[in-house]
């Protein structure tokens, strides 16, 4: 089954199966309750439950006529004013089929729409709002002018905690008859970072080479570095030798096919755990993030981890 799959067949389908955003769903809960709501702006990180609390709210609200009544568009794929003057005007100018009842759209990513089309937007919001409901998702809600914010309530969503991730891992578990320890548990809730999606994917590709899952096969799926490697790369640069680091550190990036922004925020992590001055930490934390910025801005990767590197180096002699 594809990963995509897998995410659907999971994907909560009422508000008591939503997990970790306990008091949004009770307000959202209490919204749907008097059979109509306000435009909605969903704020948070990326796997945390925006998309699926929009399809919650068009099932509790259009039942069996929610195809008729619920338009999704993904706003980072049709970005610009057209998407908004055409499709979105179109279905929020028409009536619901339903008598007394409101139409939603959805607009997933809506931070990547461009100012004109956000301009285009708040309009529209303003102008249909008798007949039609918009429900805003966003990573970063600062990418939203103010006159679209003020016109919604608005949600913030958080990273899911530990125990709901595990409270997921261990449904999966029970549905799919797998096998995973405990500590494999921890390591897998570890790396999807609160997110829940890449916490399914974790799953499904391990599940995919064995019904017990291993942290050997964990480690495979997400391509994560070795932390053995990289944290005697560091240790040994600490000491002065970087010719020696240099190597350690590279064997370990070819070796995993890791990214260099990857390394960076891998080693970023290291260096709390270093056994140096806390002076040195934040002089080298801040070196990390020079170095994010310059691969992030497209410079090359082996230069500068290489330049990372050399300031563990220096360092230590100043």
């Amino acid at each position: 089954m594809s990963s995509s799959l897998w995410i659907e067949k999971y994907r909560p389908k009422t508000f008591e199966e939503v997990k970790g955003q306990d008091e949004l769903v009770k307000r959202l809960k209490a919204f749907v309750k008097t059979g109509n709501i306000p435009h909605l702006l969903f704020v948070g990180p990326p796997g945390v439950g925006k998309t699926t609390l929009s399809g919650i709210i068009a099932n509790e609200l259009f039942g069996e006529n929610k195809p008729q009544n619920y338009l999704e568009l993904n706003s980072s794929d049709e970005r610009g004013i057209d998407v908004i003057r055409v499709k979105v005007k179109d279905f929020a100018r028409t009536k619901a089929l339903t008598d007394g009842m409101i139409k939603i759209i959805f607009l997933d990513e809506c931070d990547a729409l461009t100012r004109e089309a956000q301009q285009a937007l708040r309009r529209t919001m303003e102008t249909y709002s008798s007949s039609c409901r918009f429900i805003l998702s966003a990573n970063y809600g600062s990418k939203l002018i103010d006159p679209v914010k003020s016109r919604c309530a608005v949600f913030k969503f958080k990273p899911l905690q530990k125990e709901a991730l595990k409270e997921v891992v261990r449904e999966i578990m029970k549905n799919e008859s797998l096998e995973i320890e405990e500590s494999i548990i921890e390591k897998i809730v570890e790396r999807s970072e609160g997110d829940v999606r890449q916490l399914e994917n974790i799953l499904q590709g391990c599940a995919a080479m064995s019904s017990k899952i291993t942290l050997e096969n964990v480690e495979l799926v997400v391509l994560s570095a070795d932390p053995k490697g990289i944290k005697e790369a560091l240790e040994i640069a600490l000491s002065g030798d970087f010719l020696t680091a240099r190597t350690k550190l590279l064997d370990a990036i070819l070796n995993n096919g890791l990214a260099g922004v990857d390394v960076i925020k891998y080693i970023q992590q290291e260096v709390w755990s270093l056994n140096i001055s806390d002076g040195m930490k934040l002089s080298l934390i801040e070196k990390c993030g020079e170095v994010e910025f310059h691969l992030v801005e497209g410079a090359d990767e082996f230069v500068q981890l290489e330049s990372l590197l050399a300031s563990f180096c220096v360092v230590t002699k100043k």
